[in-house]
C-alpha cells in the first residue's frame, strides 16, 4: 500500500519525522514500512481496505503523534491504474515535474475543476485521482491546493509525476 500526508513538513508546519511514522506503521501491525522524500510519502504491507487503513491512520497519528492531518491511502492496484490512466503520456515523459497527480478524499471530476482555472493548466481525469499539467509551473500557477479544495469541495494532496513513479518502485510488492 502506499499512503500520503497531507501538507507536512512543509515551511515548518506540521512537522513529523519519517522516522516516527514508520515506527507508528510498524507498532499497528504494518510490514516492510518505507518512506519516500520527507514529504509524507510511506509504503507497506497491509491486507485491510485502502479506506480502513486511512482511518486507522488519521486516529492512530493524531493520537500517538499529536500530527493531524488527512492520510491518502492506495492499494498496489490502484496506484498501477492511476499510472495507468494518465490522460498527459507526452507531458509525464517530456515534462515529468510540471505533471502533477492530485489525490481526493472523495471522488470528483476535472471538468469541475476546469472551469475555475484561469490560467494555463489543464486538469484531467474523474474518480478519486486528477491530473493537472501545469505548463508555466507550479511556483507562479494561481491553481493552489487550497483553491483545488474549495472548488472540488473535498481534501486534496498533491505529488509530481516523478514521485508518483518513484513510490511505484517503492512499493515493491
Amino acid at each position: 500500500m502506499i499512503a500520503l500526508l497531507r501538507a507536512v513538513n512543509v515551511a515548518g508546519h506540521k512537522m513529523v519525522a519519517m522516522g516516527d511514522l514508520r515506527e507508528l506503521l510498524t507498532k499497528l501491525g504494518f510490514a516492510n514500512a518505507k518512506s519516500l522524500l520527507q514529504s509524507g510519502n510511506l509504503t507497506f504491507d497491509s491486507s485491510h481496505s485502502p479506506k480502513k487503513v486511512e482511518e486507522l491512520l488519521e486516529k492512530e497519528a493524531a493520537k500517538r503523534l499529536g500530527l493531524e492531518t488527512a492520510f491518502f491511502v492506495r492499494s498496489a492496484a490502484e496506484w498501477d491504474e492511476i499510472i495507468a490512466k494518465n490522460p498527459f503520456p507526452k507531458e509525464a515523459k517530456d515534462d515529468p515535474g510540471r505533471l502533477v497527480v492530485l489525490f481526493l478524499k472523495d471522488a470528483r471530476d476535472a471538468a469541475t475543476l476546469q472551469k475555475a482555472i484561469k490560467g494555463r493548466e489543464i486538469a484531467r481525469g474523474e474518480g478519486k485521482q486528477l491530473y493537472v499539467f501545469y505548463p508555466d509551473g507550479q511556483g507562479r500557477s494561481k491553481l493552489t491546493n487550497a483553491l483545488i479544495e474549495k472548488t472540488l469541495g473535498t481534501r486534496a494532496t498533491a505529488r509530481n509525476w516523478n514521485t508518483v513513479l518513484k513510490l511505484r518502485h517503492a512499493d515493491e510488492r
